[in-house]
């Protein structure tokens, strides 16, 4: 920060909210405000120990330790990309459920990488040093080389898995090491018909009645890694008003944004990426007809647009409500108010125009066309985009082929995962038909891709006739470099190739773009510092964060919501829709209903600041002992993206009772059981 700010810091008093707003770092909790507020001193001792306990799932999700000997405690819908890759249609463990009878029947994930947070180190000196007086243009590649630098550095040093995360915008820079496990291995899910009760339509709603958990193992050198930190299982279940944390990585927030961004998202970007996924939605049903074993396969891509669909669905409602956006605009003109009175930040006012230009650029390329969603064609871009990458320094490739990423990157390429022609072919015609749509029928690169051919009829043609599918012939051709792209004749990697130019044009323009923004918002967050003082935080990234709140129903439509839901109000809740297969319990409940101690808390919700990316959270109590396991929000809660309210607005979890319940009474699996906490 600038020596203005840094003034601005010390004479201006700090400010936290009433409301337990906030996804805080894990070097910078809101400690006045949990003593004030809850009487609740956390000590450098809790806050390691619940970080080390913490888990993050690649594929998208959290997780915690909950034994010394490797159990990792995560949703079903995390889980549930690993889940259909160990499925086949002989054994589908992602709708019929799985309980390995010992640890030799664990079954090991094929791409699964979770990371543990060590450390954290401030680097935003090194990362404004090297981008100091640059252009937008200069300054994207000078950062990007300096982080690379930083990673490589740390990861030669340490072994371990370092990542320079932006924070407040861009006004910080992080450097977070990860200890890496890749050796996961399933040991429990619940049928899906339980982790997902309600299906699409409770799917954000409350009160909700689901076992959405699924439990794996950590293995080190083939055996159950040892765990130093680990989550004990509290013996009570939480009650209405008790404080509870939730520690996980929230995605991506937009809480800094201006007002023109939100409007952009609300006007433009979101509504067309919303029509994107009600296609592919269509796109997967049709599919799915096909037969049984079309439907399996589909199952997995169509939970998670089903989830994105509702999600942006509830996103978009909340930017359309006009005293929200009236209230972000009364509170920026405020600031902009604010800054006038002091001329050394008047300058700053300058970073709500850029924005403002920015949006209007991102515009102009909104909904162009410079790759293929799907696996076999991402295998290909991947292989021709690496084999140029390789034979520059790594601090100048592209994020992802840096020398510190390499080992995860080629966890996923060489996966063994299933990879379904037929799903590709649909994947592949539905891509291609959407470039000629964009670009019309007469244009020279759609042309010169088709060939002559109708979309369906290239990607019948490009699947049946590549290699791909075989992590072996990927290995092969990674390792011939840039001559074995060069003479490869797989129609797949031709098809990159094509492609290849246009992608490098379009990263590099937003890549410049995304300069611009990040040192616009890095003076925003400057500004906001400096009139507001500080006692905040940065917006998510997908990176470790602690958030916190009671544990408390809601008023909706007159009528009030309970904190919790019981075990035994899941049987009322099916029979409330019998004959509706969304809510038909499985028959191992159905078995078990005289065994199951129907008072036992099932779902319940508390206030916590929570967003995609939080799902697998642990959900602990003052004595950072498991109590629950964050699986969904509220439908009120989907604004959280831009704005935090906790009028009605919570997270919902899985009580850690019904876990265990669970576990002995309806699966026998007592062992495993046991074992939670221990």
């Amino acid at each position: 920060m600038s020596r203005i700010v840094l003034i601005a810091l010390i004479i201006m008093p700090i400010s936290t909210s009433q409301a337990d707003e906030g996804m805080w770092l894990f070097n910078d909790l809101p400690l006045e405000h949990l003593k004030d507020k809850y009487g609740f001193e956390p000590t450098e001792e809790w806050a390691d120990h619940v970080r080390l306990s913490s888990v993050r799932f690649n594929v998208g999700g959290s997780g915690s330790f909950v034994s010394s000997s490797g159990l990792v405690l995560t949703n079903h819908h995390v889980a549930s990309d690993t889940l259909f890759k160990l499925s086949n249609a002989e054994r589908n463990v992602a709708k019929d459920g799985y309980l390995a009878g010992s640890q030799a029947e664990e079954l090991k994930a094929p791409d699964l990488e979770l990371n543990v947070l060590v450390s954290i180190e401030d680097v935003t000196d090194k990362v404004g040093a090297a981008v100091k007086d640059l252009s937008a243009d200069e300054a994207a590649k000078a950062r990007r080389a300096v982080m690379a630098d930083i990673e490589t550095a740390s990861l030669d040093a340490t072994g371990l898995r370092s990542d320079v995360v932006t924070l407040f915008g861009g006004a910080k820079f992080h450097l977070y090491r990860y200890r890496k496990y890749t050796d996961v291995r399933l040991v429990w899910a619940p049928e899906a018909a339980v982790a997902f009760l309600g299906g699409d339509a409770d799917n954000f709603e409350y009160p909700r009645y689901c076992l959405d958990v699924t439990l794996f193992r950590v293995y080190e050198d083939g055996k159950p890694a040892k765990i130093d930190h680990y989550l004990k299982w509290a013996n009570q279940p939480v009650k209405d008003e008790d404080l509870v944390f939730v520690s996980g990585n929230p995605g991506r927030t937009q809480r800094l944004f201006t007002v023109d961004a939100l409007k952009y998202l609300r006007d433009k970007r979101n509504p067309y990426v919303l029509n994107f996924i009600r296609r592919k939605e269509v796109l997967m049903q049709q599919f799915g007809l096909g037969g049984t074993e079309q439907k399996r396969r589909a199952q997995d891509d169509l939970f998670g647009i089903q989830n994105s669909r509702k999600a942006y669905t509830g996103m978009i409602g909340g930017l359309q409500s006009p005293a929200a956006m009236a209230k972000k605009a009364k509170s920026e003109a405020e600031l902009l108010s604010a800054l006038k009175q002091k001329p050394e930040l008047a300058k700053h006012a300058d970073a709500w125009t850029e924005i403002s230009r920015i949006q209007r650029e991102n515009e102009k390329t909104l909904g162009d066309v410079t790759s293929f969603r799907s696996r076999l064609y991402d295998i290909a871009e991947t292989l021709v985009l690496m084999a140029s990458e390789d034979g520059k320094p790594s601090a100048e490739r592209l994020r992802e082929f840096r020398k510190s990423a390499r080992e995860s990157l080629e966890q996923d390429l060489y996966s063994t995962a299933p990879i379904y022609a037929d799903l590709e072919r649909a994947k592949l015609a539905d891509e291609i038909a959407r470039l000629v749509e964009k670009r019309g029928g007469d244009d020279e690169l759609v042309n010169q891709i088709l060939q002559g051919q109708s979309p369906t009829q290239l990607a019948a043609t490009l699947v049946s006739e590549t290699t791909l599918s075989d992590p072996e012939a990927r290995k092969k051709l990674a390792a011939a470099g840039v001559e074995g792209i060069a003479s490869s004749s797989d129609p797949l990697i031709q098809l990159a190739k094509i492609m290849e130019p246009g992608l490098r044009e379009s990263r590099e323009h937003s890549e410049e773009l995304a300069e611009q923004e990040r040192q616009a918002y890095a003076k925003i967050s400057e500004a906001t510092v400096a009139v507001q003082g500080t006692g905040t935080y940065p917006d998510a990234t997908f990176t470790l964060r602690l958030a916190f709140g009671p544990v408390r129903g809601y008023e909706e439509n007159g009528a009030t919501v309970p904190a919790s839901t019981t075990m035994g109000g899941a049987f009322q809740h099916a029979e409330n829709h019998a004959g509706e297969k969304d809510w038909q319990l499985p028959k191992s409940w159905h078995s078990a209903r005289q065994k199951i101690d129907p008072s036992t808390p099932f779902n319940f919700v508390c206030t916590a600041d929570i967003i995609g990316g939080n799902s697998g959270s642990p959900v602990i109590n003052r004595a950072g002992e498991f109590v629950g396991i964050i699986f969904d929000g509220n439908i009120q809660s989907l604004t959280s993206n831009y704005y935090y309210t906790d009028d009605v607005a919570r997270s919902v979890s899985v009580s850690g009772a019904a876990i265990r319940e669970a576990m002995r009474v309806v699966y026998g699996a007592e062992t495993y059981a046991n074992e939670l906490g221990n």
